[in-house]
């Protein structure tokens, strides 16, 4: 394995966590819906502890962790621009135009953010000792929420731009519901916060929301 991209990827990694700390700041301010606002709340405070996960391995790893790299510079103007779309929008006076806006830029902040995360857990296989199981530690922590993050997010966009189409929607959207085994939708989420945690579970809501419809 190349350890300079892996310590690329890592830099990369903890600039798209900090990033999204202010994504999801910005995205709360935009948020209409109570129960975005609770999700995304949710989700801010994991993303600093993904921060903070990421900044233990790359010291475990004896790279600092404030190492500036050039695909680092990208990331954070990358995160910069979600947030400026999302202030644009909000500016606009619409609020539902707005809320839609940063749903659409958490989807693309976490589509990332996942990528990374199953990268670094396809890495932490080929390393040895105690960096080994720092990374995977780290990633065992992160990568069930990140799979919750992506998957709500993703079917809270559909569903709002059904809404904003004049077509029916599901708000909040299956994603939000438990699913029981055989992949119907259930309100365990309410309780029990189960939410959909999987690329099954998730295509599983969807069709699930073309049913009830």
């Amino acid at each position: 394995m190349q350890m300079q991209q892996l310590k690329e990827l890592l830099l990369q990694s903890l600039e798209h966590e900090r990033a999204g700390v202010e994504v999801y700041e910005t995205a709360i301010r935009c948020a209409v819906s109570e129960d975005l606002k609770h999700q995304w709340s949710e989700y801010l405070e994991q993303t600093h502890t993904h921060g903070a996960l990421l900044e233990g391995v790359l010291r475990k790893l004896e790279i600092d962790p404030e190492h500036a790299s050039p695909g680092r510079r990208i990331v954070r103007s990358l995160g910069n621009a979600l947030v400026m779309a999302m202030e644009t929008a909000k500016a606009s006076g619409d609020r539902m135009a707005a809320q839609l806006v940063a749903c659409e830029c958490i989807v693309l902040a976490e589509t990332k953010d996942h990528m990374n995360w199953e990268l670094l857990t396809k890495c932490a296989e080929r390393l040895g000792g105690a960096q080994k199981q720092a990374l995977e530690e780290a990633c065992e922590l992160a990568e069930e929420q990140e799979d919750e993050h992506l998957y709500h997010s993703r079917g809270y966009c559909r569903e709002l731009w059904l809404d904003s189409l004049g077509l029916p929607a599901m708000l909040p959207p299956p994603e939000d519901e438990g699913m029981d085994a055989r992949g119907r939708a259930t309100r365990g989420a309410v309780a029990g916060m189960q939410h959909v945690r999987s690329a099954i579970s998730a295509a599983q809501a969807q069709q699930q929301s073309e049913r009830n419809r």
